[in-house]
């Protein structure tokens, strides 16, 4: 009674009546027929063929009466090429199709990584120019040299005046008079006209 009641279960589906078809891996069937395509679509397959043809010619021509098992018009070659022919196509459209699915695959992807490329190139392009804006508002490697050749300059002139300031100071110490404060002339040669005092 269990049994029957977990068989009628309106939740899970029911099992198909009738004749049961032998189930398979159409991945495997898939990979098979791509392999049996690949055969057909070589030059090794065509010149096969060819020979075997030509043998079942020349033995169904040459051969006794009693050995030939396809005499002429061959209608049993015509039936096995015929059979063939029925089977490679449709073997060659499946193998067409996982390469057609293969390559949308791969398109997908392709597209995939374009755009993330596209986003991190126009992330990068952004970021480039914030750094450019920043920049501007850096002292740059010109404008550092420029100020350090100006302040140089300034301490070579501040170190010429402090030398100069010196010397007079000596110049003082070392005249006659003890130092003291004379009026400069012509005449000793310490002064120019005018009581201004020689440039340096």
């Amino acid at each position: 009674m269990a049994e029957q009641r977990r068989a009628r279960r309106l939740d899970q589906p029911r099992e198909p009546r009738g004749v049961k078809l032998p189930r398979f891996d159409p991945e495997a069937f898939g990979r098979w027929s791509e392999g049996i395509a690949r055969g057909m679509g070589t030059a090794n397959f065509i010149v096969y063929m060819t020979i075997v043809i030509a043998l079942w010619f020349v033995w169904n021509t040459l051969a006794p009466t009693d050995l030939r098992f396809d005499p002429y018009t061959f209608t049993f070659l015509t039936l096995v090429l015929s059979l063939q022919a029925s089977y490679a196509a449709p073997l060659i459209l499946l193998a067409q199709n996982r390469q057609a699915d293969r390559d949308r695959v791969s398109l997908e992807e392709d597209r995939r990584r374009a755009t993330m490329q596209k986003a991190d190139t126009e992330y990068l392009a952004r970021e480039i120019a914030a750094l450019r804006n920043a920049m501007g508002e850096v002292a740059t490697r010109d404008f550092l040299r420029s100020e350090l050749a100006r302040l140089a300059e300034e301490l070579d002139e501040a170190d010429r005046r402090r030398q100069r300031r010196e010397r007079r100071q000596q110049e003082k110490i070392t005249q006659p008079g003890g130092g003291l404060d004379e009026p400069r002339d012509e005449l000793d040669g310490d002064g120019r006209p005018g009581g201004r005092e020689p440039e340096s």
